[in-house]
């Protein structure tokens, strides 16, 4: 966990009298696949941090539909909004495979912004950050066809900012599943097979044994099917 934590952006800056009360208050907790890291609802009460594992943000309408925001592979952290404006969770976050969580909790959190000028200003990146990628996704569900959305929801994963612990190198592999990739970019685990696919045929990546290997990233950020493919 103190590895985990002296590695992240936001932590590069603090003193060591900083760093010392982040790592004497931050604790980390176990949740499995399927098990919510929290709930729309409930009071916020810690940043959270992925340590290992790989979480999606979500919603679920009164009919059982769901719509998914995000989501966080190991490095990434987020709730800062809530926790900024100290009010309930506005949606729900679920552990996609077992997942190890960093929390820091919400004293801690405001006595670093009030305090450190770096962690402020990181704060500011996160947070424009997480609005350009809301604005991604409202266009990728909206105008794009599958095969688009789950090249573009590829290429998103790789923001330096909000998941440093994903490397952008070449022939980098992601440890996602079919499954994981479809819930992320809206699509069935069937239809993200086939666009994936169809990726690998247009060297963009290639499917290994336990993830997808990252070819062109530049590729998968600018892709765009042709009408052909958007009709399948």
């Amino acid at each position: 966990m103190q590895q985990a934590l002296r590695s992240a952006i936001w932590a590069q800056q603090l003193t060591p009298e900083q760093m010392a009360r982040v790592e004497a208050d931050t604790f980390e907790t176990f949740v499995p696949k399927g098990g919510y890291v929290c709930r729309k609802g409930e009071m916020v009460e810690n940043w959270l941090g992925i340590m290992d594992g790989m979480v999606k943000m979500t919603n679920f309408s009164a009919n059982g539909k769901s719509v998914t925001f995000s989501g966080v592979p190991p490095g990434g952290w987020f709730g800062e909004g809530s926790l900024l404006k100290r009010e309930i969770l506005k949606y729900d976050a679920i552990a996609l495979r077992d997942s190890r969580i960093l929390r820091m909790p919400i004293d801690t959190f405001h006595w670093l912004l009030e305090s450190s000028l770096p962690f402020t200003r990181f704060l500011l990146m996160q947070l424009n950050e997480r609005l350009g990628q809301f604005i991604g996704m409202v266009e990728n569900d909206r105008l794009l066809d599958p095969d688009t959305r789950v090249a573009r929801c590829l290429g998103s994963m790789f923001n330096s900012h909000l998941f440093p612990g994903l490397d952008p190198g070449p022939d980098k592999l992601i440890q996602i599943s079919q499954e994981e990739l479809g819930l992320l970019s809206g699509a069935s685990r069937q239809r993200a097979n086939q666009a994936l696919q169809l990726l690998e045929k247009q060297g963009l990546l290639r499917l290994d044994y336990g993830g997808i290997c990252i070819l062109d990233l530049e590729g998968l950020r600018r892709y765009q099917a042709d009408s052909s493919a958007a009709t399948r």
